[in-house]
């Protein structure tokens, strides 16, 4: 589905990617940890074509797509949803989500796109409730349920999700991850950016840890669960809980 090889990226003269390589399978979460500054955002950034990539090269779908337009990886079937939500504070909820849409053209697209809306109030009764409402006056929650949503009714092959359980309280950072994971049952392949290692790693089937803008760990998940080094930089006390 996705294939990053000897990926660079710079802010100016700061390299923030250094040679990455990493893939992702179709049906898989994927997800990549390290500490802030490391060059996880940015990775989501280059791929979905926010950040040009300076050198390698990136295969999504079977296509070399190294630095094409966003909207073109929209339409390819890409979809990114960014840290901070990003919602339209000033539009209702069913905007949004119309938004989410844009780039699904044509007649038939009309009667799909309020299909696949019905879906998301579904998903996520709470948006339904509040679908007239003003983006703005959701909760942190709820605002982030909105934003999974709308990048949901892009229709993506592949889901790319950048802090989602940020400024969210614990039982709401459960609810959110049993939802991806619920995504990736039904088919669709995601990458995953994480400051929440444990979360992450809980349900995702593989992981890659970055640092300065290099991959230096790759593997499984129970891999990078049962790694010391993991264990000791990014999952503190209480490790074992993911597995029990």
């Amino acid at each position: 589905m996705l294939r990053l090889t000897s990926v660079e990226a710079s802010y100016g003269p700061v390299k923030a990617l250094r040679g990455v390589s990493l893939h992702v399978e179709e049906g898989e979460i994927v997800t990549l940890i390290g500490a802030n500054g490391a060059g996880k955002s940015t990775t989501l950034e280059v791929i979905s074509g926010l950040i040009r990539a300076g050198s390698g090269e990136i295969l999504f779908d079977g296509e070399v797509a190294t630095n094409w337009p966003p909207s073109q990886l929209v339409r390819a079937g890409m979809c990114h949803v960014p840290e901070g939500r990003e919602v339209f504070g000033s539009m209702s909820v069913t905007d949004n989500l119309l938004l989410g849409a844009y780039a699904r053209r044509g007649r038939k697209a009309r009667s799909e796109v309020l299909d696949d809306m019905e879906q998301q109030f579904e998903r996520f009764p709470v948006l339904a409730e509040r679908r007239d409402q003003l983006a703005t006056s959701l909760s942190g929650g709820e605002q982030q349920m909105l934003a999974l949503a709308r990048g949901l009714m892009s229709r993506p092959k592949l889901l790319m999700l950048d802090e989602p359980s940020l400024g969210l309280a614990p039982i709401i950072v459960q609810r959110f991850f049993a939802e991806i994971e619920a995504l990736r049952n039904e088919g669709l392949t995601v990458l995953l950016v994480e400051q929440n290692a444990r979360a992450a790693l809980r349900i995702a089937d593989r992981g890659y840890v970055l640092e300065t803008g290099r991959i230096v760990l790759d593997g499984t998940a129970r891999d990078l669960l049962e790694n010391p080094e993991v264990r000791r930089a990014y999952l503190g006390k209480g490790y074992k809980e993911v597995w029990e």
